[in-house]
């Protein structure tokens, strides 16, 4: 062979730093015969006293160096996980045409989440170094031609505390939880939380995934890796009577105070559906009672004198079936039966139809952060925000030339155009959902805090076989003076009041200190560098 083995020399590093070298001989050969003219890295991750140990020994082996390198670390572990995102192994050559034909140390890129929409940012700059390397292979000399530019720093929105409240709270709902929370501002649409369950560590990705959590992170059924609030697209059920109803009182076709007589069940031609509103007991309802006891039959009534394109118009003045445009990728939709989509996707539409999109059901999808986000409008009076999930970017250097670039709050989108009556009405039955005695949000309610809410529970069927429910938990608080919408996704749950309401309340509880405390007037905020 033309090397010789440094293990004496590793033995030697092995006992300066007071711990393990774990360099084989097949590892050395490999780096020997593909990679000659680069380092080969014999310990990561050292600390400060090895450091200290190596930097001060006199008697170093030859040919070891201390080499600083760059590299991510998440000190609150899960926290955010889904925004955040996570990185992988980036072996290919540099971007910069004057280094492409160049080795490269191993470096990451940002695959999911912050870490790839703000990936070139997070980064920096890589450096460059020529190395001119003798007829064996080894450096000779080296001049470095392109120094290393540091990342910049992106700092979120997200409020640490109530990202971490929504994550335990969701966490405590099931065993193995698969759902999402999101707690927006309803002010500016500023985006305080947005947490996906489970979750998942993004340090684990640094430097590899093992075998063992990357078998877990790609389970069929919990599917860590989705980010269930704004990935996840799924039916609304009783959640979109809110806009069925504001439909029905924009078009007149709907009285708040006229009483509709519920048989306990609608039914439209051959199909039959069940009311499980008081029990599904015959009953009269007005528009407050119907709602927050979210009687199926009376918005199947509405949604029927209404007609598809009016339902589907006032869906749209609150951006269902299109993405929010938050700073996150891949983002869902969500399905709006529209008439090309209709043309597209079934080719005829029929009463039935119309009737199950009335209580959420069939072909309509939503991820829950466009439900905060129309409930946020709900609550403001009828302003559709842009999410803001980035507050500014700010490289490493206050002093440098380059400005910080921030994101404004309160972009709006646009503005639904709903009357201030419809909405007040709509807002007084989502109170009555949370504060009456039979109302279906009761378990969310919180004594000093005020809480309007919808709850919701779709049915996924396969053929005509329920194979999972999709629970829900839609609100805004304080009533009196409306600051955050929470939203509540929880799947194979029980019922949205049941399932989702405590763990609304729960967030609701840490809002609540955080405001005693006078925390939120300055949020802790995320942030990345």
């Amino acid at each position: 062979p033309h090397y010789q083995f440094p293990g004496t020399r590793a033995a030697r590093v092995s006992e300066l730093l007071r711990r393990p070298v774990p360099l084989s001989e097949p590892q050395f050969t490999r780096h020997y015969e593909r990679s000659l003219a680069l380092p080969l890295p014999l310990l990561s991750d050292v600390g400060p006293e090895e450091v200290a140990r190596f930097a001060e020994s006199s008697s170093l082996p030859p040919g070891v160096d201390l080499e600083i390198r760059s590299i991510r670390s998440y000190p609150h572990r899960s926290a955010a996980g889904h925004v955040l995102g996570y990185l992988t192994r980036d072996e290919g050559s540099a971007d910069d045409d004057d280094i492409s034909f160049n080795y490269r140390l191993p470096d990451f890129i940002g695959i999911t989440g912050i870490e790839a929409i703000y990936n070139d940012d997070l980064k920096g700059r890589p450096g460059g170094m020529s190395v001119l390397v003798n007829n064996l292979g080894y450096r000779q000399s080296e001049n470095v031609w392109q120094p290393v530019s540091p990342g910049a720093n992106v700092t979120l929105t997200l409020d640490l505390a109530l990202q971490r409240e929504a994550e335990n709270a969701l966490s405590r709902a099931l065993n193995n939880t698969r759902g999402a929370a999101v707690v927006v501002d309803v002010r500016n649409g500023d985006v305080l939380a947005l947490a996906s369950a489970p979750g998942y560590d993004p340090g684990a990705f640094v430097p590899f995934v093992p075998l063992g959590v990357w078998t877990n992170l790609n389970d069929e059924k919990l599917r860590p890796l989705i980010n269930r609030a704004v990935h996840g697209s799924y039916p609304p059920g009783s959640i979109f009577k809110v806009l069925v109803g504001l439909a029905g009182l924009e078009a007149g076709t709907l009285d708040p105070t006229n009483v509709f007589m519920s048989p306990g069940y609608a039914q439209v031609g051959p199909h039959h559906m069940k009311d499980t509103a008081d029990g599904g007991r015959p009953g009269p309802y007005d528009f407050r009672r119907a709602l927050k006891l979210s009687c199926n039959a009376y918005f199947v009534k509405t949604g029927l004198d209404l007609g598809l394109d009016r339902i589907v118009a006032m869906a749209r003045r609150f951006h269902f079936g299109e993405r929010t445009g938050i700073d996150l990728r891949p983002e869902a939709p969500g399905i709006l039966p529209t008439r090309e989509y209709i043309r597209d996707n079934r080719g005829a539409w029929f009463d039935g139809d119309t009737a199950n999109l009335s209580i959420g059901q069939g072909d309509i999808t939503v991820t829950p952060l466009q439900v905060a986000l129309m409930t946020a409008a709900v609550a403001n009076g009828g302003t559709v925000f842009w999410p803001r999930l980035v507050q500014r970017v700010q490289g490493e250097d206050a002093f440098a030339p380059e400005p910080a670039r921030t994101v404004a709050a309160g972009r709006v989108r646009s503005r639904t155009g709903v009357s201030a009556r419809s909405l007040q009405i709509t807002r007084e039955a989502m109170l009555a959902d949370v504060e009456d005695a039979d109302g279906t949000g009761r378990h969310a309610a919180l004594p000093g805090f005020r809480i309007a809410a919808k709850t919701g529970t779709a049915e996924v069927k396969k053929g005509r076989a329920v194979v999972d429910k999709i629970t829900w938990f839609t609100s805004f608080g304080p009533y009196e003076s409306p600051r955050y919408a929470v939203v509540v996704m929880i799947e194979s749950g029980g019922g949205g009041g049941t399932t989702c309401g405590p763990v609304a309340r729960r967030i609701y509880e840490a809002i609540l200190e955080r405001e005693k405390a006078n925390s939120l007037a300055v949020p802790r905020s995320v942030a990345m560098r």
